[in-house]
């Protein structure tokens, strides 16, 4: 994933001092700013899992459209780099509210004409449908706008708080800040509310929870809303820190997320969060200690060890009941 690695190195301005405390604390605010991106992401893999037990693979490139729809609306609107003031917070509104619904709607368009369809099938034609999916995502995004990655204006000033030996851009604090309340918002949702009790029956049993009166189709409907919508905001806030946009960018972070995913608890919604701080934070450091060149290994042989170690994750559990 090079342009999250070129962040994580670019900010921490390594230059290999391997035991100097400030650049390892700057690199701690790297990888949870660039963890908040992947627990966003990985929350849409594990609800669609906990629901459907499918892995939607597509789940990336409804990111990647979500950066794409943001780059289409900065270039209509003719926005400029570093917008201040009320300009700045109506400009980032705007961007996240059409992102977040772009990408809601790609995804529950996924869901209808690529799984709905195949909802008795065997799963193996559910996965083959979902990498399917995933290709004709990346290929009309590169038929759209090219094989190349695409500037994306630097609209956040580049303005940053200095909290001792730390660099705290306020770009992170706003990624941050937004991913922690969208992760709130989302976890009050299924907690307090009617349909997030449907969709919790539904991950524990769906023939029980459909004979309880829960309307299964709804429920999946709402979950694709929700995950679209939240892997839309992470398009936008990632696009914002890169400042690139690129039609492979969902392959390569979606697939950072899903681990993420996996490593907290395939199914368990805190899991993800936890595994998605926990990925970004360990993709920083193993750029700092190996290299740009091992962060994937690294990380990847992390998830092997936990997997191998604990196979519900850090935080899931063996049985059904992930809600």
């Amino acid at each position: 994933m090079h342009l999250a690695h070129a962040w994580v190195l670019l900010d921490a301005g390594t230059g290999g001092k391997l035991l100097d405390l400030p650049t390892l604390a700057q690199q701690l605010e790297n990888g949870i700013a660039l963890g908040a991106v992947y627990a966003l992401i990985a929350l849409g893999y594990t609800m669609v899992y906990g629901i459907i037990e499918l892995i939607n693979f597509a789940h990336g490139d409804v990111f990647m459209w979500g950066s794409f729809a943001a780059f289409a609306l900065v270039g209509i609107l003719r926005i400029p780099d570093h917008v201040y003031g009320i300009g700045l917070v109506g400009t980032v509104a705007l961007l996240l509210v059409v992102c977040m619904v772009i990408s809601a709607l790609l995804n529950v368009t996924v869901e209808r004409l690529a799984y709905r369809p195949l909802q008795n099938a065997p799963r193996l034609a559910l996965l083959i449908s979902a990498i399917g999916a995933s290709f004709i995502l990346e290929d009309a995004a590169k038929l759209w706008r090219g094989p190349s990655p695409l500037r994306f204006p630097a609209i956040f000033p580049d303005t940053s708080i200095q909290l001792g030996p730390v660099t705290i851009p306020t770009l992170d604090i706003f990624m941050v800040v937004l991913s922690v309340i969208l992760m709130v918002g989302l976890d009050r949702f299924i907690k307090l509310t009617r349909v997030g009790r449907a969709m919790r029956a539904t991950a524990q049993d769906r023939e029980a929870a459909s004979l309880m009166g829960v309307n299964i189709g709804n429920t999946i409907f709402i979950t694709f809303v929700i995950g679209g919508a939240l892997a839309g905001a992470a398009g936008l806030i990632y696009s914002m820190k890169v400042q690139q946009v690129w039609y492979f960018t969902g392959f390569e972070v979606g697939l950072k997320a899903f681990t993420a995913a996996v490593l907290g608890g395939i199914g368990d919604i805190q899991g993800a969060v936890y595994g998605g701080f926990l990925i970004g934070i360990v993709e920083a450091f193993a750029s700092q200690f190996f290299g740009i060149e091992w962060v994937d290994a690294t990380v990847f042989a992390i998830l092997v060890l936990v997997l191998v170690l604990r196979p519900s994750g850090l935080v899931g559990v063996a049985s059904a009941d992930k809600a």
